[in-house]
C-alpha cells in the first residue's frame, strides 16, 4: 500500500511551525515523516529531549517517523548497531542508513529488539541480497532513495530503474522523494533548488511527480523532500488516484458528451496485441455499443504522439474505441480527436506504453 510523507528539519525551523505542518499534512492523509540527524550538533540530552517531543507529536497524529543517520550520528549519540537504545528513547520508528557499518554490523542492526525498521540507501550499490542470504532480517529492512539538492545531480531514469529492479526483486518496501515548488523551502543543507530523487522531476508540479512515481510501479512510499510544501501541494498530492496510472489531458474543444464520458469516466487498459501506432482501449466500444459518435473534423491530417482519439461512426464496428497515439498516424476521418496529453505529461505516457495492459485513466 502506498503512503505519502513529508520532511521536517527541526534544526532549521521552530517547533510550533513543525507541529502546525504535521497537523496540515495529517489533515490530507499523509502518514510518514522524514527527518535528519546528520547535521544536528546540539548536546545529546537536548537532541533526545527535542526529538522525543517531535516524535511524540507525530505519533499522536498517526505518523511513522524516519530519521536519516550515519555512523557519525551513532557515535555522537552513543549508539551502536547492536544497541539502538538512544534512537528508541527518541521514539523513532525507522532508521535510514545514509552510510553503512560493514557487512556484520549491517546484519546485526536488522535484528534489534526495539522493532525499529532499518532503511537502506536505495540510491547506492549496497548488496542487500548478500546481507539477506547471510542472515539479515528482510522483514525489518526497507529501502529509501536519496534526494539531490544540487541541480543536475538527481538520478537519471535509467539509474533509478536499475536500482529499483534490484529492490523489487528482493521484495523490499521502497520510498523516494518528490519536491515542493514552494518558495524558500529548505532541507538539511543550505540549498533552495528543491529536493527530488529524480532530476527529471525538478521544477515539475508535485502531483505530476507523484503520478509519475506511481506510473513506474516500483516505488511504494512518496515523500516530499523539502519543507514546507504548500497546502495546495499537499491537497493535490492527496487527490492522486493510487489505484491506477493517471495522465492529464487537454480535451479538444467541441467534443460530445459521449466522447467526454469515454475519455474521463472510463478506466482504460491497452490490448496486449499492441500496435506500434497506438494503444487500444477496446472495452469502451462495448460499454458504449450502439451510441452514435458523429465524425468531427479537427484540422489535423496526421495524429501525433499524445493525441487521444475515439473511433467514430465511420468505422461502426470499432465505434467508441479509445486510442492513444504513439507515432504519426494519418487521419482518415474514422477517428475524432478527443484531447491531447501535454508535453510535461509525456513521461507518464512513456510508462503506459511500456506496460500497455495496465490500468490507466485521464484527468
Amino acid at each position: 500500500m502506498h503512503q505519502l510523507g513529508i520532511s521536517i528539519y527541526p534544526e532549521h525551523s521552530c517547533e510550533n511551525q513543525d507541529f502546525t505542518y504535521m497537523e496540515l499534512a495529517a489533515k490530507y492523509g499523509f502518514q510518514r515523516i522524514f527527518t535528519c540527524l546528520l547535521s544536528v550538533g546540539k548536546p545529546v540530552e537536548q537532541i533526545i529531549d527535542e526529538f522525543s517531543r517531535f516524535t511524540g507529536k507525530a505519533h499522536e497524529l498517526g505518523f511513522t517517523v524516519t530519521a536519516d543517520t550515519n555512523p557519525a550520528v551513532f557515535k555522537y549519540l552513543g549508539a551502536t548497531p547492536s544497541d539502538l537504545g538512544a534512537f528508541a528513547e527518541i521514539g523513532l520508528d525507522i532508521l535510514r542508513l545514509d552510510g553503512n557499518f560493514g557487512e556484520r554490523e549491517d546484519r546485526i542492526i536488522t535484528h534489534n529488539p526495539y522493532d525499529i525498521k532499518i532503511e537502506f540507501n536505495g540510491s547506492s550499490d549496497t548488496n542487500l541480497e548478500h546481507l539477506i542470504r547471510h542472515g539479515a532480517n528482510p522483514r525489518n529492512m526497507l529501502v529509501c532513495h536519496n534526494f539531490y539538492p544540487q541541480r543536475y545531480t538527481g538520478l537519471s531514469w535509467k539509474t533509478f530503474m536499475g536500482f529499483n529492479r534490484k529492490w523489487n526483486a528482493l521484495g523490499l518496501h521502497t520510498a523516494a522523494f518528490v519536491s515542493s515548488n514552494n518558495r524558500n523551502t529548505f532541507g538539511p543543507w543550505p540549498v533552495s533548488a528543491g529536493l527530488p530523487t529524480l532530476e527529471a522531476h525538478r521544477g515539475l508540479p508535485v502531483d505530476l511527480q507523484v503520478r509519475h512515481m506511481l506510473a513506474c510501479e516500483v516505488i511504494d512510499d512518496i515523500l516530499v523532500g523539502n519543507a514546507y510544501a504548500t497546502e495546495e501541494e499537499l491537497a493535490a498530492m492527496s487527490r492522486v488516484d493510487f489505484t491506477k496510472t493517471t495522465v492529464r489531458v487537454d480535451p479538444e474543444a467541441g467534443i460530445s458528451e459521449e466522447e467526454r464520458r469515454i475519455l474521463f469516466d472510463c478506466d482504460h487498459a491497452g490490448r496486449t496485441d499492441a500496435s506500434e501506432y497506438f494503444i487500444r482501449s477496446s472495452l469502451t466500444r462495448i460499454e458504449h455499443n450502439g451510441r452514435s459518435i458523429p465524425a468531427r473534423s479537427c484540422g489535423k491530417r496526421v495524429f501525433t504522439r499524445g493525441d487521444i482519439v475515439i473511433v467514430n461512426d465511420h468505422l461502426e464496428h470499432y465505434r467508441g474505441e479509445l486510442e492513444v497515439i504513439l507515432r504519426d498516424t494519418p487521419n482518415a476521418g474514422e477517428r475524432n480527436l478527443a484531447g491531447c496529453i501535454p508535453e510535461a505529461e509525456m513521461m507518464i505516457l512513456d510508462q503506459i506504453e511500456e506496460k500497455v495492459d495496465h490500468l490507466f485513466g485521464f484527468i
